[in-house]
């Protein structure tokens, strides 16, 4: 997904036609950011803020959201489902350190936010939704509703 644009400068001058690259949005950009969590578009810890890993799942009867919270204490955590089928998971990883004798010469272990919002495509029954958290693995099931139930029809496949 690249623009290629021709630097008429220079074939004016009598050079060669070199191509220019230029990204083609930063949609790409949000879009893997927001799915794979790989592309970090802050590097100064106070502001950055993580998404959490997660895995939808459903059977029969509901929807299960898993969400990988290593750190997070269950009480700094948060979820919401909106009326238009969002859920949003967010939380706080609290630092645990008291001691200011010594500096950190070096860390991979990040304190602070973590927010994710994940759009639910079915009929859900909202106000039955149950949450579990243990061990860093937070487990949401939402049961669907008896119309989202009904929707599956199972067909067929004969042979020739």
């Amino acid at each position: 997904m690249r623009s290629e644009l021709s630097n008429t400068e220079n074939l004016a001058k009598g050079s060669r036609n070199i191509p220019i690259h230029i990204p083609a949005s930063n949609e790409l950009k949000h879009f893997l950011q927001h799915f794979w969590n790989t592309i970090e578009t802050h590097h100064n810890s106070e502001t950055m803020e993580l998404e959490p890993k997660i895995e939808v799942s459903e059977n029969k009867d509901a929807v299960t959201v898993s969400a990988e919270l290593p750190g997070i204490d269950a009480k700094d955590l948060d979820l919401q489902i909106s009326s238009d089928g969002y859920l949003t998971i967010s939380g706080e990883k609290k630092s645990t350190k008291e001691s200011t004798e010594c500096d950190n010469y070096f860390s991979e272990i990040y304190y602070g936010m973590i927010k994710r919002t994940i759009p639910l495509p079915w009929d859900l029954d909202y106000n039955k939704a149950d949450a579990k958290y243990n061990d860093g693995l937070l487990s949401i099931s939402i049961p669907k509703t008896q119309v989202e139930k009904a929707k599956v029809k199972k067909i067929n496949v004969s042979k020739n």
